[in-house]
């Protein structure tokens, strides 16, 4: 990812749950607001109900890769946090990359070009 930051804080966090726009899909959820750094900031969040640290693990990975394949994609100046849900562990890496870009298309987050 060389042009996203990671998104750390937990006051960051809420804020964008609390002010956010957001969009859902069976496997994840996307909550958004623009910032004004001219760069992306990708934070992650896998609950304690997707199961043990190895899969919440591994959700985690496939989401930030999902997203590293794409991110030439996406609109810079934005905040961005990927919430995943219980059915993305059982899910597989191209339904989570086609949510992750569905929720993308429907906040308008995509370059209008790049969509396909």
């Amino acid at each position: 990812m060389k042009h996203t930051v990671a998104l750390k804080q937990n006051h960051e966090f809420r804020r964008l749950y609390s002010k956010g726009k957001s969009a859902v899909t069976p496997y994840l959820a996307l909550y958004y607001r623009k910032n004004r750094l001219g760069y992306n900031r990708l934070g992650i969040t896998t609950g304690v109900k997707l199961g043990k640290a190895v899969r919440r693990n591994q959700v985690r990975r496939r989401i930030r890769e999902a997203y590293r394949l794409h991110e030439a994609e996406f609109l810079p100046g934005c905040d961005l946090v990927v919430v995943a849900r219980v059915r993305a562990v059982g899910a597989r890496y191209s339904d989570l990359e086609r949510s992750l870009l569905q929720m993308a298309d429907k906040l308008g987050l995509r370059r209008r070009e790049e969509r396909a």
